[in-house]
């Protein structure tokens, strides 16, 4: 059966190193059609010897599972269709698989156009929407150099909303910890939060470590040209543990803290962001004036 829908549930044989986890975005090839996916859930894993159906949140490397996916797009595609997975990033082959049948959930929902619009929202604001997304190490400054912009803009009149990482873990991400899994699904929460924010006319600062440069993409994807932002706060790594006012570094360097970014967990630079604050020597001051200038509101 040959089914025009956006979401699937789909059997994956995964080969790559790097594991399959929910939340990431990936590049679908499959009977003439390329587009990106996320991987909605991971229903199961199979035990190789006994094919025993077991309980995961990531598949890895040589590992078989079942998974629903969610298409950036509808496509035609039929049930057991045979599919290739690359890197959204890359292109890399990173597995295959065959599509089980379409969910009925993707037919049933449609897309409810709206009067009002987000330029109009913004027109009433006398601002331009945008998501200015804050991405270094734990301690690298972005959570300060973020609430100083913000009251910056907020002293020029403007419609702000800060996003923090710690603060979204109080509340909408309670029920995640720190696996790659659950950072995954962290930056994918926010980002759609932010997207709806901007969405609502907002000028957006989003302050999250943010490792993964997947991730950081998919957060960029939910955003017209030029409304998403990219900060990177770059701090070396010695001077994060010398500032760790939370003693988290210690912790994680005597092994009570597992999967911490920059210490057992990978921080993957961004290549090119809109702005590159060299915050291990400038002040934060001068941080939020590079964003100010580069935002062209000094003067407005």
């Amino acid at each position: 059966m040959i089914n025009l829908a956006d979401q699937f549930q789909a059997k994956i044989s995964w080969q790559s190193s790097r594991a399959l986890v929910a939340g990431r975005t990936y590049m679908l090839v499959a009977d003439g059609h390329s587009v990106s996916f996320n991987v909605t859930a991971i229903k199961y894993r199979e035990q190789d010897q006994t094919g025993e159906h077991l309980s995961a949140k990531k598949i890895n490397a040589n590992e078989r599972g079942l998974i629903n996916i969610s298409t950036s797009e509808a496509i035609n595609i039929c049930d057991g269709a045979v599919f290739t997975v690359l890197d959204a990033q890359t292109s890399e082959f990173l597995g295959q698989g065959h599509i089980e049948f379409a969910l009925h959930r993707s037919t049933n929902i449609r897309w409810q156009q709206l009067t009002i619009d987000k330029n109009a929202r913004a027109d009433l604001k006398q601002q331009q929407a945008r998501c200015i997304w804050f991405t270094g190490l734990s301690g690298s400054g972005k959570s300060t150099i973020a609430n100083l912009l913000e009251k910056r803009l907020f002293d020029k009149k403007l419609h702000t909303y800060l996003l923090d990482g710690d603060n979204v873990r109080h509340g909408l991400n309670r029920d995640l910890g720190f696996t790659e899994a659950d950072r995954v699904e962290n930056i994918r929460r926010v980002a759609e939060v932010a997207r709806l924010m901007v969405d609502a006319g907002l000028i957006v600062l989003a302050s999250f470590i943010s490792p993964y440069s997947a991730e950081r993409l998919m957060a960029r994807k939910l955003f017209a040209p030029g409304e998403f932002v990219e900060v990177f706060v770059d701090t070396p790594l010695t001077e994060c543990e010398k500032r760790d006012v939370k003693g988290l570094y210690a912790k994680a360097r005597r092994g009570e803290l597992r999967n911490f970014t920059g210490i057992d967990s990978a921080y993957e630079t961004p290549a090119q962001p809109e702005l590159h604050l060299m915050a291990g020597s400038a002040s934060a001051e001068a941080c939020v004036e590079q964003i100010i200038q580069y935002l062209g509101i000094a003067n407005s």
